[in-house]
């Protein structure tokens, strides 16, 4: 068996890896999360029970718990996903983004190289610590070319930013220490379980309620979207694949402009879930102020992992987006709990930075 920590396994994209790598059962899985807002143990509903399964609440910030998580685990490979990710929130609140980003990766990175460095030289050619990061620390880009992984860093937000940091961490502990460092980017991801302050699930729960459908400034910005199954066929792929003190970027080839999208999004409700009065979803939609340092697009050219490492995406944007609109109208008791908590999909991201 080979064994795995996921941080942040409890999150949207990390519950969907550790989903994945226990069913295939040759993974024992040790999920590492805290269980902030995002975080939610219903989406590990369907592992609950495996055997090859535990769950731990602990903060990756926290040295003396990731010092007994390796101690006690002693696993083969690292998926780090733990981060907080939303834009938005990070404008109004940025420091819980240094804390989690930069400092807990920093913590995570010294902890492994500590289990590291006790291993066998047989453990050590093993082992493999993937950082999960994101395309956002590219900055913008115009309406021709792609990033590639060697786009020079330009983040504009408070998140990008963080994420940046954490990924010249992950780097130079590969480079300084020689740990088998791995480091993903990814583009924007979609699928069932996402958190409802991401723009598709947003817009999915927004128009069931009847409320507006906000798109921010004129709704141009382009996204490159990434179903969530996909991107983590991807991960395992690089973590098991991939060269240490590489990195990979993770596309969709899914260009789309967020106006298209949510349009796309409209159509699919008016066939899945009509209004009943002759009005389409769309006519929910309005337009509100662009939040400050909106990147105009992202895309990715995923060439170098499709052609060392043999993936690629197997969804294509039309069907994953039908089927994630089944998905969040098949599994309203899964949001509804979430809105009736503390998360009230409210609009983020237009005051001060705390």
């Amino acid at each position: 068996m080979i064994r795995a920590i996921v941080t942040g396994g409890a999150g949207f994209i990390g519950s969907a890896l550790v989903r994945s790598l226990t069913e295939a059962g040759d993974h024992e899985v040790l999920t590492v999360d805290a269980l902030t807002y995002a975080g939610n143990l219903e989406s590990l509903d369907p592992v609950q029970h495996r055997p090859n399964h535990r769950f731990i609440r602990a903060d990756i910030t926290d040295v003396a718990a990731m010092q007994a998580v390796f101690a006690e685990f002693r696993p083969h490979v690292v998926y780090h996903l733990a981060a907080e990710s939303h834009v938005d929130r990070s404008i109004d609140g940025p420091k819980a983004f240094i804390d989690t980003n930069v400092t807990g990766t920093f913590v995570l990175l010294a902890e492994a190289l500590r289990y590291y460095r006790s291993l066998t030289p047989a453990e050590r050619d093993g082992f493999r610590f993937l950082h999960v990061s994101t395309d956002e620390v590219f900055g913008s880009l115009g309406p021709e070319g792609a990033f590639t992984e060697d786009t020079p860093y330009d983040p504009s937000s408070p998140y990008s930013a963080s994420k940046a940091a954490s990924d010249h961490l992950a780097r130079a502990w590969h480079r300084t220490y020689g740990l088998p460092v791995l480091v993903s980017n990814c583009s924007n991801n979609y699928g069932p379980y996402q958190f409802p302050e991401k723009l598709i699930p947003h817009m999915i729960v927004r128009a069931l309620a009847g409320q507006s459908l906000p798109v921010y400034g004129t709704g141009a910005n382009v996204r490159d979207w990434l179903h969530v199954d996909d991107h983590v066929r991807a991960l395992h792929t690089i973590a098991t694949r991939g060269r240490p003190g590489e990195t990979y970027l993770i596309s969709g080839r899914g260009e789309q402009r967020n106006l298209d999208v949510v349009h796309a999004l409209c159509a699919a409700l008016d066939a899945a879930r009509p209004l009943g009065d002759g009005r389409s979803y769309a006519s929910l939609i309005t337009f509100v102020q662009d939040r400050p340092g909106h990147d105009f697009r992202y895309a990715i050219d995923a060439s170098k992992l499709e052609r060392e490492l043999g993936w690629a995406p197997s969804v294509t944007f039309a069907d994953g987006l039908r089927s994630t609109v089944h998905w969040y109208l098949e599994h309203e008791r899964w949001w509804r709990r979430i809105l009736s908590g503390d998360y009230r999909a409210d609009r983020l991201g237009l005051v001060g930075a705390s």
